[in-house]
Order: structure tokens, then C-alpha cells, then sequence
């Protein structure tokens, strides 16, 4: 039986495909479109993922869309009626957009699908989606399900119980009170684009000291022991204008947001620090009151908030769990995957397989290409390249480069479903580097030089390297931990007087371009089942160096989304700083290439929108 799970429309349009209940493919649209986050119905994910199965959309059995889009336009009119006339000008600008398209959704997937599907279309909650792809592709049998986000329907949170194939929704929180959109309030408060900005916030988080956090707590929400909370709505604008907060949030933290591209200052990273705290807060209160209603020792979390790696960290070494798992696609794009799964074994009742590790195969699931289509590509773009058919050879090649403080671009195998680089589409280097973030963030990233890197650690060192248990894993980069005491410098004064940004130039680690400036990091474990050739490649790495630690960072500039094919590969490697290039068996270096000149970076980089 094959069914088809789409999400579109609203932010990352995306398509999965099962088998007879096995992934078989999955990936978002902005990879083919090259328009990051794009929200289009996602014609060409849906195109990748019937031809992986060799089928049409004729030979669909269902087809599962994410969210339940009258339901949706239920809250939307209530909020609008609810907030008049304040709220006029949202509702003129949607309803069009709403009477054009999303109220006639059926007619729009049909019209998608070419016309071939006559099926049935199943249309799932959006936290039932979330909750779906958190818990079926887990390693667990029995599991507490955690779901947080901006908003779907109604829900901005959910607690369930998932047991063999059957989930349960227990409770959720409803909008406007919502702990996506209070962290995304203050990511476009600090000048950053929400749903796309808030890795900076978080990123920007340890510059800065939680100074604001009472503040937040006395003023802006009323938090309960159980994780559940209520706004204060006079903080926040969302409800009625496009501005996610009001004068009253301004005129409390000190002034007008700050706009865009401008200086940051220490208020913007306090502030981070600040919500970054309270984030921290409800999620393991909500964590820790999921384990009291389920009563289960594991937990398996999505929706965008799960993304939050360092609120995931906190979860993990409370011990309120034994075990965690966390959709790697934890955004709206899992939900295709998740509406796909919920229609397999709650709707159809279809069993479960358990795995150890999880079923979702490293979330490997997009498009690969063969030695000859690489070597082709190449040849048609007049690229010098080394054919190196023993992947021995490669390695070994790559390492003395790594060694020698190049920067990698890597591609090979299937590429990822999900917003992070898991080494199929990487840019890797020596996390060792003291010059190294710095480096990869202005010359080859084109971003923001407070953005951290993360470190990529062979599964069995690192406890070694990192505050976790040695049976702890984060195969996704799901998941920050400090630096071990005994991997740490100390500053010696150093640091003395130094505020802000200019915490950059003190080294915290023997691995100081994965380091965060409180001494954690967002690691990504490997093993080789999983990761193979990044695995091996790590492991050479330290058979030469003494070093299992690189880093590891997704292939593509600011505002651009992570490559896709070998054109995309070398076209991102020749508008960069990039030292080498390697796709699937061809290693590339910039210094040889003969049509460098034939590459306007600034032209290039002038077509993506670099917020």
C-alpha cells in the first residue's frame, strides 16, 4: 500500500511517501526550488518521491494531508472577531488568499497530482502530525509524546501517549498562548525573521546573560507547575497585526526592536539569553509532566520548538526520561511524514515494527546520484576533478586536507530530510581551528559571525569529549552538551572586561570552533551504520590526529537552502571561499579549477534574500 504525506502552504512545503508502512522517501520543496522555506504545493517533492518508488500518482492508495484547513479558518475568523476591528487589515489581506486556494484544498492536491489520484485524501490534525512522526519511526515501543510549536489548528502543544501502533492525545494548550510564537515574538523583536531566525536567537543566546528572565515571567506569561501557561495578549500583536509585539513589549525591555542588518547590542543578546531561560523552563516542566501522565520512561518530541537543541540538552540530563528521541524533521515538514504515518497505523490500523536505533534510516531519505551523473555534471561545467573510485584513497585524501585547515564541501549518498546538515550535504572542517568559525561563518557561510558550528563525534567517544552518558546518543544534532571539564582551557583573565561578540576571540576548548561560549556544543553523534562515509572519515581523522571531533555544517550560503545535486554543489563550492569540493567519488580543489572568473559571487548571493 503506498501513501502519499503532504504539508504545503504555510511554512517548508513538503512530501514522504510509505511503502507498505516503510519510508521511502521524503524531502522539501525548497531543495528543488531553491526558494529557502519554500511554501508552495511541493509539485516536485511529490515528483522526487513517486519516481524513488518507481510509481504514479495513479498507483496512490492515500494521500494524508497535514492539518485540517477549515479547522484552521475556524481560529483565524474567531481570533479576527475576537480582536475587531484591530484585526481588519489581516482579515482583508488572508481572505482572498483563503477563498483562492486553501478553502479548496482537495481541489488543489487533484489539480497537483496532475489530475492521475481519484482516491481518498485524509486530512490529520497538525498536532496529531507532529506527534505521528515523533513517535512511529522511534525506537519505542511505549513513549510519551511531546509536541510545540507556533500554532496549528488551535493546539500550540500537545501531551500524548503513543503505544505499539496506536497514539493518544491527552491534553494540549491552546492559542494565542503559545511557546513558539512568544520565542519567535522576541526573534523579530531582535531583529531577526521569524521562522527562520530563530536558530540566530538561540545561537545568539550564550553572548548574552538572562537578566530579563523574571521579567518575562512576571510580566509576559503566568506559568504553571505543569509546563501550561497563559499570555499576557496587551505584550503581543499577532493576533491582530503583522507586528508580533506591541508598544507595552517595547517600552519594557528598553525601546524600539532593532532593525534588521543593524549592529547587535548587549540588549538583543540578553534578551536571547532571557527567553532562551524561560523557553528552557516550560519545556521541561511540560517534559516532566508528560512523564507523570504516561507514567513512561521514554520521550519522543516534534514541532518546531523541538528543534530547540539546548532546551532538549536540559530535558535529557534532568533524568526525567531514561530515553529521548526527537523527529529530526521536527518542523512542518515532518509533518507530511507524520500525516503519512498517522493514516498507516492509527487510521488503518497497520502494525508496528520496532527497531532499535529508529526506521527513519539516519533521515536519509532525498535524492542521490550516481558516480557517472556526478562525472558528468563536471565534465559539462569544465570542473578539474580526481576520480577516486577506492573509497580508502578518498578518505585518507580528504583527511591530509582537513589536516591542513582546508574547508570541505561533502556530497554523497541520499540527502536529508529535515533542516540539518547530517553529513550527506556538509560542509566539514578541524573543530580544533581557532580561527575556524570565524573563517567558515564570513568567507564561505556569508552570515552573521556569532553563528555556532557543530561538532560531528564518532558515537563511542563521545562521552569522552561531552557531558553524556555513554549509552546517549544525538545522531540528529538534536541535542547540546556541555564540553568535558578535562577538554576545556581556562580563560586565565583573558576573558576579563571582554563583553558581547568579543567573546569570540578566547578559546574555550581544545575544540574551539564547535565551543560555545558557555562550553557547550551541538553535537551530532555517528556511527557507521547510519553515516558511513562521514563516520569512516571521522575515524581516520582521529586515527591521525587523536582528535574523533570535526565540524560539521549544512552546505550552503546565507538565504540559500542546503544543495541538492551536484549542480547545486558546485555552484555554492565556486561562489564561496571554499577550499575543496568532494561529490560522491570526485574531490575538486578551488585552486585548480580553470573557470573561477565565469563565477559573480556577488551577483549570486545577490538572489537569495540574506535575513
Amino acid at each position: 500500500m503506498r501513501i502519499l504525506g503532504i504539508s504545503a502552504f504555510y511554512h517548508d512545503s513538503a512530501a514522504a511517501l510509505l511503502v507498505d508502512g516503510r519510508i521511502v522517501a521524503a524531502a522539501q520543496e525548497e531543495r528543488f526550488t531553491r526558494k529557502k522555506h519554500d511554501a508552495r504545493f511541493p509539485s516536485s517533492a511529490i515528483e522526487y518521491c513517486l519516481r524513488e518508488a518507481g510509481i504514479s500518482a495513479a498507483d496512490l492508495d492515500a494521500v494524508a494531508f497535514y492539518d485540517k484547513p477549515l479547522l484552521k479558518f475556524e481560529r483565524m475568523i474567531e481570533t479576527w472577531v475576537g480582536v475587531a476591528p484591530r484585526g481588519f487589515k489581516m482579515f482583508r489581506v488572508a481572505i482572498p488568499m483563503w477563498m483562492r486556494g486553501k478553502l479548496h484544498l482537495e481541489k488543489e492536491i487533484r489539480k497537483g497530482l496532475g489530475g492521475k489520484y481519484q482516491g481518498r485524501i485524509v486530512y490529520t490534525e497538525h498536532h496529531e502530525s507532529h506527534a505521528a512522526s515523533a513517535f512511529f519511526p522511534s525506537p519505542f515501543e511505549d513513549a510519551a509524546v511531546l509536541t510545540m510549536d507556533g500554532v496549528g489548528e488551535w493546539a500550540t502543544a500537545s501531551i500524548g501517549h503513543g503505544r505499539g501502533n496506536h497514539l493518544e492525545m491527552l491534553h494540549q494548550l491552546r492559542f494565542p498562548h503559545s511557546l513558539g510564537l512568544l520565542y519567535s515574538t522576541f526573534t523579530a523583536f531582535c531583529g531577526f525573521r521569524i521562522n527562520s531566525g530563530e536558530y540566530k536567537l538561540m545561537g545568539l543566546a550564550p553572548y548574552g546573560t538572562a537578566k530579563h528572565k523574571d521579567a518575562i515571567l512576571q510580566n509576559l506569561l503566568d506559568l504553571k507547575e505543569d509546563g501550561s501557561f497563559r499570555l499576557d495578549m496587551s505584550y503581543f500583536g499577532y493576533c491582530h497585526s503583522e507586528q508580533m509585539h506591541t508598544e507595552k513589549f517595547a517600552a519594557l525591555f528598553g525601546g524600539p526592536a532593532r532593525k534588521p542588518e543593524t549592529a547587535l547590542s548587549q540588549r538583543e543578546m540578553d534578551l536571547a539569553a532571557s527567553v532562551q531561560a524561560v523557553t528552557e523552563e516550560v519545556m521541561l516542566r511540560m517534559a516532566r509532566h508528560a512523564r507523570k501522565l504516561t507514567g513512561s520512561k521514554n520521550l519522543v518530541m516534534a514541532g518546531g520548538v523541538a528543534l530547540n537543541c539546548v532546551g532538549n540538552g536540559k530535558i535529557l540530563r534532568d533524568g526525567c526520561f531514561d530515553k529521548m528521541w526527537i523527529q529530526p524533521a521536527a518542523g512542518d515538514a515532518g509533518g507530511a511524514l507524520g500525516a503519512a504515518l498517522f493514516t498507516w497505523h492509527q487510521l488503518l490500523g497497520k502494525p508496528r515494527e520496532v527497531k532499535q536505533g529508529d526506521l527513519q534510516f539516519g533521515s536519509l531519505l532525498g535524492p542521490s546520484y550516481t558516480s557517472e551523473e556526478v562525472r558528468r555534471v563536471l565534465d559539462a561545467a569544465g570542473a578539474k576533478y580526481q576520480h577516486h573510485p577506492q573509497e580508502n584513497d578518498l578518505i585518507k585524501s580528504l583527511v591530509g586536507h582537513i589536516r591542513n585547515g582546508k574547508v570541505i564541501g561533502h556530497v554523497a549518498g541520499r540527502m536529508e530530510f529535515g533542516p540539518r546538515a547530517l553529513g550527506a550535504r556538509s560542509i566539514i572542517g578541524d573543530a580544533r581551528s581557532r580561527e575556524m568559525q570565524s573563517v567558515m561563518n564570513l568567507k564561505i557561510k556569508y552570515r552573521e559571525s556569532f553563528r555556532p558550528f557543530a561538532p560531528i563525534v564518532l558515537r563511542e567517544e563521545a562521552h569522552n569529549w561531552f557531558e553524556i552518558d555513554e549509552q546517549d546518543e544525538s545522531p540528529y544534532m538534536l541535542i547540546v552538551a556541555p564540553v568535558r571539564e578535562d577538554k576545556r582551557i581556562a580563560a586565565n583573565g583573558d576573558a576579563d572586561g571582554l563583553v558581547g561578540l568579543d567573546k569570540l576571540k578566547i578559546p574555550r576548548s581544545e575544540i574551539p570552533a564547535v565551543t560555545h561560549m558557555d562550553y557547550s556544543a551541538r553535537l551530532q553523534t555517528l556511527d557507521e551504520e547510519r553515516h558511513g562515509r562521514v563516520y569512516r572519515l571521522v575515524r581516520e581523522f582521529a586515527n591521525q590526529s587523536g582528535c574523533p571531533v570535526m565540524i560539521n555544517t549544512s552546505f550552503n550560503v546565507r538565504g540559500e537552502p542546503i544543495v541538492c545535486t551536484p549542480e547545486d554543489a558546485y555552484r555554492c563550492f565556486m561562489m564561496t571561499e571554499m577550499d575543496v569540493l568532494v561529490v560522491e567519488d570526485c574531490v575538486m580543489v578551488k585552486e585548480e579549477q580553470p573557470n573561477a572568473e565565469k563565477f559573480d559571487r556577488q551577483k549570486h548571493l545577490a538572489a537569495f534574500d540574506l535575513d
